[in-house]
């Protein structure tokens, strides 16, 4: 359970992280305030081993998301590994232009650390600690790859059309490159199905995108857990928060050697005021 427990922590913050942060599209009202805050339970084959916060801030068309990570459940015995990360940037249109992003996280002892810089919807400048070893297998990052890419969380901004046209199918429609310091990879959306749920500061239909990640660089192609996460039938649910063209995660699930992990909404917190995170 501690190896996936580490595991299923890498795999939210990196690849999964852009999907806890929030959805949002459109132009905002001008000096309108729209906050969004959220707690994420996360299972593992139905035990749970952490419990995840979001929170949104959308001020006119500047925006700033933020997600934590911590251990809860069983996995407050297996592992004490912790970590958050912070994007802020514009709207520009239905463009999201990011401009900075930083992750801070501990597993096993050790401390990691992201900080990009962004612009022109490429990464300008970066730090990652610690470094990969130089390994012959390992597919180097290359400036072109940190073109045209955007940070985890700023990647998860999806532009959606006003009121019920935006939990159409085309709200899945996209592919999102993303670089988080240490490799470059794409999740491919398409559409699934649409539900409805009910409960947990949300009741009515939700869009389900199927979603497959797609490594480019950084990785080590033979390793296990590069293999097993390109294979893997991931799934997200996006639901509309707050405002008309906003949608956030209820549900996501990713597939895992130890059972299916998932994480999926406790409670939300819509447009609160006084506060942009939702209370426990």
């Amino acid at each position: 359970m501690s190896r996936m427990t580490k595991a299923g922590w890498r795999v939210t913050i990196s690849a999964g992280a852009g999907l806890l942060a929030a959805a949002l599209a459109g132009e905002a009202a001008l000096a309108k305030s729209t906050k969004v805050g959220g707690l994420y339970d996360i299972t593992v084959a139905g035990l749970t081993v952490g419990r995840g916060t979001m929170s949104l801030v959308l001020q006119g068309n500047a925006y700033s998301a933020k997600v934590g990570i911590e251990p809860a459940g069983i996995g407050s015995v297996f592992s004490t590994g912790k970590g958050g990360a912070e994007a802020s940037g514009w709207l520009v249109g239905t463009k999201v232009v990011p401009s900075k992003y930083t992750m801070t996280s501990q597993a096993a002892s050790r401390d990691f650390y992201v900080s990009l810089l962004q612009g022109s919807g490429s990464i300008r400048d970066y730090e990652a600690t610690p470094a990969f070893k130089p390994v012959p297998d390992r597919i180097e990052v290359t400036k072109k790859h940190r073109q045209n890419a955007m940070d985890p969380l700023s990647a998860a901004l999806m532009p959606v059309s006003s009121g019920k046209a935006g939990l159409s199918p085309a709200a899945c429609n996209r592919k999102l490159p993303v670089f988080d310091g240490w490799t470059r990879f794409d999740i491919q959306l398409s559409y699934k199905e649409t539900r409805e749920v009910s409960g947990r500061g949300y009741d009515g239909p939700v869009v389900v995108c199927s979603a497959k990640w797609i490594p480019v660089a950084g990785h080590r192609p033979g390793r296990e857990q590069v293999q097993q996460m390109a294979s893997a039938d991931i799934e997200t649910w996006l639901a509309p928060m707050g405002r008309n063209d906003v949608l956030v995660p209820y549900r996501i699930s990713i597939p895992t050697k130890s059972g299916q992990m998932i994480v999926e909404a406790a409670k939300l917190k819509l447009d609160g005021s006084g506060t942009d995170q939702a209370a426990r």
